[in-house]
């Protein structure tokens, strides 16, 4: 599938900005499972310096300074990807998840694996026994990893109403989880504080879902919104184990598996992924500094699109 994403963030300060330094995560992950075919990012106004890199997760960021007096700063991403399904996975593709924690846990002379750092408590997604408890249900003795998360991601979407408003950027997850309300910030960041709870790795995705409008209305530009969801580490039946004691032999191998508690569903063709992380503060679309601005107002429009094949590059 083709989809065309515009991503455009308005500021407009009450006071001047003198000076600003700025962060964009705003450019679609280019991997396996997408290709990125154009990304354009525009700003206004032009900024003195500008410059790309990849940060420590694979994340394209865009690092730009303004240097002239400006009252309002205009960010628009449009991309262009090309997205694939998903192949089809048995929950019961991964070992039981006690063998997974064990496999995070230390082990001198063992292999690293990068996942493990996922099971680490991070500033929105906490380790926490409330979200232990709430897990534990979907966590019996022997079950596959993935089984599991999945049906906790089941028992989230359950527990939890959709409610645009009712949390804010810093709201803790822990709050969210006992209220019983959020935005899908919430849902993915309360599913991988569970997991780590259990001592499980997991991590925060951040990007796009293809939303369909009511039959016979247009497709309104700007009606999007950003999407965020959960992964969930897994280690492939065939190759989990528990290590012999004292063993220090290579640690078996692992996949991602993408949840999206919001929707109860797994992340298809019809999402766009922009950003892996701990939680939402590694991946933010934009954040910065200024000099001067006092306060000012904010506004975000989300269009996301399917394009025909033959007018794609």
């Amino acid at each position: 599938m083709l989809l065309q994403v515009l991503h455009e963030t308005r500021y407009d300060y009450s006071a001047p900005v003198e000076n600003a330094q700025h962060v964009s995560c705003l450019r679609p992950l280019d991997d396996a499972g997408q290709q990125v075919l154009s990304h354009e990012l525009q700003i206004s106004p032009e900024p003195a310096h500008l410059r790309s890199l990849l940060d420590v997760y694979g994340n394209s960021r865009s690092y730009f300074s303004l240097r002239s007096s400006h009252a309002s700063l205009k960010v628009s991403a449009r991309s262009l990807v090309r997205t694939q399904a998903q192949p089809e996975l048995s929950t019961r593709a991964s070992g039981a998840w006690e063998l997974l924690r064990q496999h995070c846990r230390y082990q001198a002379g063992a292999d690293w694996d990068a996942a493990i750092e996922f099971a680490f408590a991070s500033p929105c997604a906490p380790r926490d026994e409330a979200f232990a408890e709430f897990a534990r249900p979907s966590f019996p003795a022997g079950r596959p990893v993935a089984e599991a998360a999945w049906d906790l991601m089941t028992r989230i979407h359950t527990h939890m109403r959709y409610e645009s408003q009712s949390t804010e950027v810093n709201t803790p997850a822990l709050r969210a989880l006992q209220q019983g309300k959020g935005v899908c910030q919430d849902f993915a960041h309360i599913l991988v504080a569970c997991c780590r709870s259990l001592g499980l790795p997991a991590r925060y995705v951040s990007g796009y879902m293809l939303t369909t409008p009511p039959p016979g209305q247009p497709r309104l530009v700007g009606s999007d919104a950003s999407h965020a969801w959960a992964s969930v580490y897994c280690l492939a039946a065939e190759t989990a184990r528990k290590p012999e004691a004292g063993s220090a032999g290579s640690r078996p191998p692992g996949f991602w598996l993408d949840l999206d508690p919001t929707n109860n569903r797994m992340p298809g063709q019809d999402y766009v992924r922009v950003a892996t992380g701990r939680d939402f503060l590694d991946v933010s679309p934009l954040r910065g500094v200024i000099q001067g601005g006092s306060s000012h107002s904010l506004s975000v429009a989300v269009t996301v699109s399917p394009v025909e094949q033959e007018s794609a590059p």
